[in-house]
């Protein structure tokens, strides 16, 4: 029995230096943990780092591309040429189109008015021959008004 307690009582020696150890662990580390944070390099140094890595990455990167060969660039550079070409062929042709409706539209509202105007006069000259009234020259004043506003209208169309 005497020798069971000794056991018994190195076993709870042995548990307690465990445990002493365990908690001596813990403190040491909570020490580690409350020390001042290791300072920081300062900013200059932090961007001389990043900026060597990002070179470093680059250099890395870059070798990994796989470039065409001559024929290869030479054909894909002739067909952007033709594409550019027919697009502005095309912007070139829709130009013209355009062009040339607006300045069908002006011709139309000039020879509109120059038309009214020689109607104008040749009312107003068979109106004094003929020893009209002041009506019928007040309608050669409306159509007058009327062709002038006309050309007014076209003319802020086009600007």
């Amino acid at each position: 029995m005497a020798e069971d307690k000794k056991n018994v009582a190195g076993e709870v020696e042995q548990a307690t230096t465990d445990t002493k150890k365990a908690a001596a662990a813990k403190v040491a580390k909570a020490a580690k943990g409350s020390k001042t944070k290791e300072k920081k390099p300062n900013i200059f140094v932090r961007a001389g780092k990043a900026i060597k890595r990002f070179f470093k990455d680059f250099r890395g990167e870059s070798k990994k591309i796989v470039w065409p060969d001559g024929k290869t660039v030479m054909k894909n550079t002739g067909i952007v040429i033709l594409v550019v070409a027919v697009v502005a062929l095309v912007v070139m042709g829709i130009d013209n189109l355009l062009a040339f409706i607006i300045k069908s539209l002006q011709n139309l509202a000039t020879g509109s008015a120059e038309t009214t105007a020689a109607v104008t006069t040749a009312a107003a000259n068979a109106a004094t021959t003929a020893g009209t009234t002041a009506g019928t020259t007040a309608g050669t004043t409306a159509a007058t008004t009327a062709a002038s506003g006309l050309i007014g209208f076209f003319s802020t169309l086009v600007g």
